[in-house]
């Protein structure tokens, strides 16, 4: 099925593991990766946050902004970065045995939130012994990881960028996913246990999908047709390529959870004062928006700076929309450079 990352470990954990909507999971083992030689005094760790359908080796699917001669360099750093809890690429979800059944959980796996993924994040912090982050990092749904460990835990990170993520999910952002839940819901076999469960649901969830994490522009520039027809037109074939390229490398059911995780997103939740907690951050904050996103609006990202002791705005311009996180790395690079200098 899947394959995980080269150079992949597995921190298990093995005491009971509560989640945030009041179940239990028996023990926990969370996949990462790490790149690079701590240093003596600890001093030079980066800590990648993962987004949606990414793993835990971000050599993998951020090139141009991590790895050799990229700015987060192996060489200079020791960079961190573990699979969430409920994806399919070795870290505890839906794929995972459940003990009391001897067979996978599929979707009798409990719901899980951003703020369980952190606080999975928190044992392996732990676990490898590191008392202090020089660099957290993430885009979208990675960006919404390093938002909420830095309110849970205000003095772990000296400096944080966040990229096309926001403080609480937005109605419109819960309306993409819950399409793509709709449609997951449509195919039957979503509720299997058995390999490939739920595969035509989830080419048609990604077919959505991207359409928020692009735009009309770039649809435009690609996927026009130079020549008349009546049928098979390019804009199709790309969304069935996209749709089947993801069902090859990920499974439905942690597509169906991850996106019920994302919806939970609220840094705001089960506190009285979120705004006075945000001005307990000690971390310098890099938050970088994108001025053609529709999913995650840089007004956000704009407001999450504006909330932060020490937080700056940066707009980037794209053509990608959403998807611009994982592909202007040149700009991304270039601003975390001068916000680190």
């Amino acid at each position: 099925m899947n394959q995980l990352p080269s150079k992949v470990s597995v921190f298990k954990y093995n005491q009971e593991f509560s989640l945030e909507c009041g179940s239990t999971l028996p023990k926990l083992e969370v996949a990462y990766t790490t790149h690079g030689t701590l240093s003596a005094n600890k001093n030079n760790v980066v800590w990648v946050f993962h987004a949606l359908t990414a793993n835990a080796n971000p050599l993998e699917w951020w090139p141009g902004l991590v790895g050799k001669d990229f700015l987060l360099n192996p060489d200079n750093y020791f960079i961190v970065c573990a699979n969430i809890l409920g994806s399919c690429y070795g870290t505890t979800g839906p794929g995972s045995i459940n003990p009391a059944t001897g067979q996978k959980y599929g979707m009798d796996f409990p719901l899980i939130t951003i703020r369980d993924m952190v606080n999975a994040h928190e044992l392996l912090r732990k676990e490898l012994g590191i008392d202090s982050i020089y660099l957290g990092i993430g885009g979208s749904m990675g960006g919404q990881q390093l938002l909420e460990w830095n309110v849970m835990n205000p003095s772990l990170f000296k400096n944080s960028c966040l990229i096309a993520a926001n403080m609480r999910h937005s109605a419109w952002g819960i309306a993409f996913n819950s399409a793509q839940r709709l449609a997951m819901e449509a195919d039957q076999t979503l509720h299997f246990k058995e390999e490939g469960a739920g595969r035509n649901g989830l080419k048609a969830a990604r077919a959505i999908a991207m359409l928020s994490y692009r735009n009309a522009t770039i649809y435009r520039k690609k996927q026009t047709d130079t020549e008349d027809k009546i049928d098979g037109f390019k804009a199709d074939s790309y969304q069935y390529y996209q749709g089947e390229k993801l069902c090859n490398r990920f499974t439905a059911h942690a597509y169906w959870y991850l996106t019920k995780a994302m919806d939970s997103h609220n840094v705001g939740r089960n506190r009285k004062a979120i705004r006075k907690e945000l001005k307990q951050v000690e971390s310098n904050v890099l938050v970088i928006g994108i001025k053609t996103d529709l999913l995650f609006s840089y007004i956000e990202q704009k407001f999450i700076a504006a909330n932060f002791k020490n937080g700056k705005f940066e707009l980037i311009e794209s053509l990608y929309g959403h998807d611009g996180f994982l592909i202007e790395t040149d700009k991304i690079s270039d601003l975390i450079k001068g916000f680190l200098d």
